[in-house]
């Protein structure tokens, strides 16, 4: 039997990029990808724009294009792990809305994909992203590389060719904010990584504000690693030595020369200061896997579906 590919799309405000990416798609599969069955699945991550629409009327003229509609926003991460698994083909392809990650690679890694690689991802070896911007990833993926338990792979969004097998796994995960890419590093199966190109977003500007960026990396910080726990609570015991050390020592000293050894009020504050900007700091991070923690423990729907078109008796179901 002809094998089918998914294609998954997270949208969030991509009115621009819709119908561009419907025919970049169907290009592809009538040119190089004839072989295959395909089916197209936009996943609406609760869009306020014009989103919606143009998913609907895609639908309307292609019953090989499945649209999901989120009844709310529920976020980046939970929107793209639950969009891999809307796909019913041997093999599923993520792509993003914003059309920054071409269709055109497919064949690649269908190619790959057919000589057996159950995992094949894009690396990006070029962006639009500025000097800073740059500067901060690679800093980034350096720092949680180094702490994290399995290596992770920089550069890496989540576009990409998964086998079904890969989507098995993924299917299994009981986790209501999972962090994809550190799953992609820990259970990708016979992985491959593929150069390319990043091109300019549709959008025109990134839906991610700062918060959102870093909500998006303590994420994969809590979910990828327990050395940086560790690492605090190791710094806690030094420094716990250190001013005990220190406490000893002032306190012989004075009874040794009392009269003659004053207490500063300068070395008063800045032992209290740099204890509590230690305590503050370990303290937040502490609460990031505290947060990690309660979003895992408590069993709650990923996301909830407001309506589904195009799929067999599905429509309107969540």
């Amino acid at each position: 039997m002809t094998k089918l590919i998914s294609v998954v799309i997270p949208c969030y405000n991509e009115e621009q990029s819709i119908d561009k990416m419907y025919d970049r798609i169907t290009k592809v599969f009538k040119d190089q990808l004839s072989a295959y069955r395909y089916e197209i699945i936009f996943v609406d991550d609760y869009s306020q724009d014009e989103t919606r629409t143009k998913i609907e009327e895609l639908c309307m003229k292609d019953k090989n294009v499945k649209a999901v509609f989120n009844a709310r926003n529920f976020g980046f991460h939970r929107n793209v792990f639950s969009s891999l698994t809307y796909g019913k083909g041997d093999a599923v392809f993520l792509l993003f809305g914003d059309l920054q990650d071409p269709p055109e690679n497919l064949p690649k890694f269908v190619e790959k994909w057919e000589k057996g690689k159950k995992v094949v991802i894009g690396q990006r070896s070029k962006s639009d992203e500025g000097i800073f911007m740059t500067f901060m990833r690679f800093l980034y993926y350096k720092i949680i590389d180094w702490f994290s338990d399995t290596k992770q792979i920089d550069r890496f969004t989540g576009y990409g060719l998964y086998d079904r097998e890969f989507i098995n796994v993924l299917e299994e995960i009981d986790d209501i904010q999972p962090y994809f890419k550190a799953i992609v590093a820990e259970y990708g199966m016979e992985l491959e990584i593929v150069p390319y190109e990043q091109d300019k977003s549709d959008r025109g500007k990134s839906n991610f504000n700062f918060l959102r960026n870093y909500d998006f990396a303590m994420q994969g910080i809590t979910s990828s690693t327990k050395l940086l726990m560790r690492l605090a609570t190791f710094i806690a015991m030094i420094i716990a030595v250190i001013c005990v050390g220190v406490a000893v020592w002032v306190f012989v000293n004075k009874l040794l020369h009392w009269n003659t050894y004053p207490a500063g009020m300068a070395s008063l504050m800045v032992g209290i200061f740099f204890l509590g900007a230690i305590q503050l700091f370990f303290i937040g991070i502490l609460g990031e896997y505290i947060l990690n923690i309660n979003g895992k423990t408590v069993h709650k729907p990923r996301i909830v579906i407001g309506r589904k078109i195009n799929f067999d008796n599905a429509e309107n179901k969540s």
